[in-house]
């Protein structure tokens, strides 16, 4: 991953940086940013009835806006008897700010409004214009870039070729087939394909009301140097912005309706952006498709405006409407067959459809002797024709993937325990295999004595 890191590095600067300052412009004055003199000044007020005195560097770093701006946002609460200076001291230089009494009432009155107490929010309408100009789908897949993104993965071309066309695609993905397969693991590896980095700004406004959009469990920021105290003030591009890595957000069984929505804290009486949100110029990947708290048939139909359209239409607790881009390589993992899921006018949208076999044993082989380097275990030929022959084809098992890894270290787990070594025999492997699998032996429903994973 660390290749990957490099070339967003390099794309920053200087090429990157020229680009976000074209895309999203450092404001000058009050009505660059979008937002109201009056909005800032409640922003201001609720970050010094949280800290009690800042100065005015402090309140440009804790708003992400230039110092003159904040001190045009300061002189107006200053006229209206909101704030007043502190006296310096010996020990204490430079201009400090604090709340009047007034102050304090007002600042109160706005955190029961809206509890958000960060950097300014960018208007929905100027991070609509940036998620459309750094858009995902205007970057282009090479089977080069392919290949160089799984080369340590054991992957039929075949199979690779088609995850890479589909990239370019712009449309969804559905991956399925048996468990074990490597759904999981390739569709996780799919974010590597794009390392250019993008602008996510901290949060949006939709009026006067303020959405959380950056997550540090999604978004990795790239210079972090360049979020740290006054350097912030000196980016060529809106500070209101971070530089991350392209998103690349991950839900399974724990993907619930509601997390598809602006979801709303009344205790703190917050709002945070929904997954695709945080997910917009990036990938999303629900994985495990089928087993989520959300029928598969609601999921689906929460998806056909957007997938139809590029935009998402979401709500505020009090109703009010508006959009945001649609920008995401959305991936649909499952072992469950597609027509079981949705019906054939949804997967119609769904650009590919891409099913995941058992391996061959060329492939099966390349693995285990890539499993027996990592694990530190002599890769013994014999072991692996036992694997084969006496193991899977005789208790009709695929070979898969994940079982090259799970069964060697096991089989080293057992010969720790015995004798304090790392190595993997017959007995060793017949060992592993019994513990890994479930036996049907003595099941009533079926009186089979197969052994299934």
């Amino acid at each position: 991953m660390s290749d990957y890191n490099s070339v967003a590095q390099d794309t920053i600067n200087p090429i990157g940086s020229m680009r976000f300052r074209k895309i999203a412009p450092r404001p000058k004055c009050v009505e660059d940013t979008g937002l109201s003199r009056e909005f800032l000044a409640e922003l201001a007020a609720k970050h010094l009835q949280a800290h009690g005195t800042l100065s005015l560097s402090a309140l440009a770093n804790a708003l992400c806006l230039s110092g003159a701006i904040v001190e045009h946002v300061l002189n107006f609460m200053r006229s209206e008897a909101r704030i007043e200076i502190r006296p310096s001291h010996a020990d204490n230089i430079g201009l400090k700010y604090t709340l009047t009494d007034r102050g304090r009432s007002g600042a109160l009155d706005a955190l029961l409004r809206s509890g958000y107490v960060g950097p300014a929010p960018v208007p929905v309408k100027q991070y609509a214009r940036v998620a459309r100009a750094q858009t995902i789908h205007k970057q282009s897949v090479s089977r080069a870039t392919m290949n160089g993104a799984f080369h340590d993965i054991v992957l039929d071309q075949e199979l690779l070729d088609r995850l890479g066309a589909s990239m370019n695609s712009g449309r969804a993905v559905f991956l399925y087939g048996s468990a074990g397969t490597g759904k999981t693991y390739v569709s996780q590896r799919l974010t590597r394909l794009f390392p250019d980095p993008v602008l996510i700004p901290y949060a949006i406004a939709v009026g006067e009301n303020v959405i959380q959009l950056f997550d540090p469990l999604v978004h990795k920021v790239i210079d972090q140097a360049m979020t740290d105290g006054d350097y912030q003030l000196d980016r060529g591009h809106d500070p209101r912005f971070q530089v991350c890595e392209r998103p690349a957000v991950i839900t399974a069984g724990e993907l619930s309706a509601d997390m598809l929505e602006v979801m709303y804290e009344p205790s703190t009486k917050t709002y945070e952006a929904p997954l695709q949100l945080k997910a917009n110029n990036g990938v999303f990947i629900l994985d495990d498709l089928g087993r989520q708290r959300i029928e598969p048939s609601v999921l689906f139909n929460r998806w056909i405006v957007p997938l139809e359209e590029k935009r998402d239409y979401l709500n505020l607790k009090s109703g009010r409407h508006f959009s945001v881009p649609f920008d995401v390589v959305l991936v649909f993992s499952t072992n469950i067959h597609p027509l079981e899921l949705a019906d054939e006018a949804f997967l119609r949208r769904i650009g590919y459809k891409i099913k995941f076999t058992p391996l061959t044993i060329e492939e099966y082989e390349r693995i285990w002797r890539d499993t027996c380097l990592a694990l530190e275990v002599d890769y013994d030929p014999d072991v692996l024709k036992f694997a084969i022959n006496e193991l899977h084809t005789r208790s009709g098992v695929d070979l898969l993937p994940c079982h090259p890894r799970d069964l060697i270290s096991m089989a080293v787990d057992n010969s720790l325990y015995t004798v304090n070594q790392r190595y993997v025999d017959r007995e060793g492997l017949l060992w592993a295999w019994r513990n890994y699998f479930v036996s049907l032996e003595g099941n009533s429903r079926t009186g089979r004595h197969q052994a299934i994973g």
